[in-house]
């Protein structure tokens, strides 16, 4: 078989995969319900967050009331220092917030989009969109699986070419008398040697 056939049987092969719009659908919902949950897990995490940021501002309000620190409290530079990593720990907060925040926006924005995406896709028709002519496709699929009708000018199929796995051609030729099972099994044992 020669390599323009393979690659003419692979691309055909790979376009099956394709043609069916259900699958597209699915992928969509999958996503949808993907990021409910994505939305889900963020909303939790920006929870938790916003309850950390809470308790570091009172601990941060905490050790600036007490002005006067007993013998036992830490000096002014440790806790000048406790206070600067609390700053930036808050700091670290409010940024992490910000970008969960910017993320579920995108995500929503996604949502939407994919949301209208399915809402044309279910309103769409794609068979009525598109005029399939069944025997032309019937054909290359034939085509790309081997079998290559001859046609006499008449428009009657007089041969058959095929090309076999092990890449030779073989020109069969319709016997009258025969049936059109034991024809089909011939083309089939030719196509597989």
């Amino acid at each position: 078989m020669s390599a323009d056939i393979k690659d003419t049987i692979k691309a055909i092969r790979d376009m099956i995969p394709i043609i069916d719009p259900e699958e597209d659908y699915l992928t969509i919902a999958a996503a949808e319900e993907q990021m409910a949950v994505t939305e889900d897990t963020r909303q939790h995490e920006l929870d938790q967050a916003h309850s950390k940021l809470r308790s570091l501002a009172r601990v941060l309000e905490a050790a600036r009331a007490s002005a006067t620190r007993p013998s036992t409290i830490p000096s002014a530079e440790a806790h000048t220092a406790r206070m600067n990593d609390l700053d930036v720990t808050r700091l670290s907060l409010a940024k992490a917030i910000n970008d969960a925040e910017s993320a579920l926006a995108s995500k929503e924005a996604e949502l939407a989009r994919l949301k209208e995406e399915t809402r044309i896709l279910e309103m769409s028709d794609p068979a009525a969109e598109h005029e399939l002519d069944a025997t032309a496709l019937r054909l290359a699929m034939y085509k790309g699986l081997g079998f290559e009708p001859v046609i006499d000018k008449d428009g009657h199929m007089i041969k058959m070419l095929i090309r076999a796995e092990s890449g030779d051609v073989h020109c069969v030729a319709f016997e009258r008398g025969k049936s059109d099972y034991e024809n089909a099994q011939r083309l089939w044992k030719l196509a597989s040697s």
